[in-house]
């Protein structure tokens, strides 16, 4: 009877350290919610005319400076010029937020035609 009783105070115990531990997802959805309205910013107003919508994915990890290094970029039309204008806007950008370094991001960008 005390070892299932000693059983349940470790389970409890252990379910409520669980409980707190799960508490930082919250603040990882608030930095990313963050990170990305800052990349928004950063990529507003492209120097080319986009010339119908398409999305777009980047991947990007954070360096130990917080400055932004982009992985790869997708997108299955003009390829290049959309490449080269997400890594020049982005690329050892510094970013506000600070994110934990080593994890890699997968954001998706629309591009919107304004035509």
């Amino acid at each position: 009877m005390k070892s299932i009783k000693l059983l349940l105070a470790v389970f409890a115990f252990a379910s409520s350290m669980m409980t707190f531990a799960t508490n930082p997802t919250l603040d990882n959805k608030k930095v990313n919610v963050e990170v990305s309205q800052q990349i928004q910013g950063l990529l507003k107003n492209p120097e080319f005319e986009v010339q119908r919508s398409m999305n777009v994915i980047v991947k990007f990890t954070v360096n130990d400076n917080n400055e932004i290094v982009v992985l790869s970029v997708n997108s299955y039309s003009n390829v290049k010029q959309i490449s080269s204008f997400i890594k020049e806007r982005l690329n050892y950008k510094k970013l506000n937020t600070k994110v934990k370094s080593k994890a890699i991001f997968i954001l998706p960008v629309k591009m919107i035609s304004v035509t």
